[in-house]
């Protein structure tokens, strides 16, 4: 197993009061890799849990609580469903962590008011914290997904092998594709060699690195508003994790009243194109990607 060392900030930065270790398992947009075997190690040092938010990857390219991570996140709007058509989420604890040696979460191991003094850890052990996550959800904000969203998510969850595979294979074509434009400045995925955390994503994600990803433009904020308006086989949405291929431009669209200071503070530049990429055939996707590239130097 492939461990980074632990950066010391990231321990100096744990307080008193901290409870929850969060992190995405690949960033948005930098496609970072976290490292969940170093993180958990240190979470669990400090009798915190690691809660990974693993939308991207999907249980097909990585089990984080495999690397040691306590709980795990999907938005299930993404590919666990697969064709952005519902809003859901997903929350699973793998019932690694005890929540009552912690000595931090007197809610879940001491009579807790809020729900008729139930003691949650004596009650039901490791599943303390999806016990109460679900039955005081339900209560207190009514979270139950409509029976047409459930079923759309596991009829999504059904194929997600299959889809996952071709949506891995087209993204590796389109990286291809792209290394190989002049028009573009530069490209961000850990399947290339040249990205910081590959050597960790071959430990991690062994099958693949997702296929949402991110390259710059030359030319800028209005070189990237005239490839989003050449394209056709890609559409234009914030979304991510669709069975077609999405494309966004956050300087011009989500991100359009920062400047150019502020957009590189928050690790987007004027030129930062983000793909999602679908499953249509490769040779389409590059030809879209091509038109837009030359129509954006014009």
């Amino acid at each position: 197993m492939l461990i980074q060392e632990t950066p010391k900030a990231f321990k100096k930065a744990i307080r008193d009061n901290t409870r929850l270790i969060f992190g995405e398992i690949l960033g948005n947009p930098g496609l970072e890799v976290l490292n969940i075997p170093g993180i958990a190690e240190v979470a669990h040092a400090a009798s915190l849990p690691l809660l990974v938010d693993a939308t991207f990857a999907t249980p097909y390219l990585c089990k984080p609580i495999d690397f040691g991570a306590d709980l795990v996140m999907h938005s299930a709007t993404k590919f666990l469903s697969g064709h952005g058509v519902v809003i859901g989420g997903l929350l699973v604890d793998g019932g690694t962590f005890d929540w009552e040696a912690s000595g931090k979460f007197p809610t879940l191991s001491e009579p807790y008011d809020g729900f008729h003094n139930l003691n949650f850890s004596e009650e039901f052990g490791p599943a303390a914290f999806i016990t109460r996550a679900r039955k005081e959800g339900l209560r207190d904000f009514g979270a139950c997904m409509s029976p047409t969203t459930a079923f759309q998510i596991l009829q999504g969850i059904e194929t997600l092998p299959l889809r996952m595979q071709r949506h891995v294979e087209n993204t590796h074509g389109v990286i291809e594709f792209l290394a190989e434009q002049e028009e573009v400045e530069w490209l961000n995925h850990p399947v290339l060699e040249s990205h910081p955390d590959h050597q960790l994503a071959k430990s991690l994600l062994p099958k693949g690195c997702g296929a949402v990803f991110s390259f710059g433009i030359k030319g800028g904020r209005d070189a990237g508003i005239k490839f989003i308006e050449s394209l056709d086989v890609f559409s234009h949405l914030a979304n991510v994790g669709d069975a077609k291929s999405l494309v966004i431009h956050p300087a011009s669209t989500t991100h359009h009243r920062m400047d150019a200071d502020a957009l590189e503070k928050a690790g987007i530049s004027e030129g930062l194109i983000r793909l999602s990429i679908g499953l249509e055939d490769i040779t389409d996707l590059t030809a879209d990607l091509k038109r837009g590239l030359r129509s954006s130097q014009k």
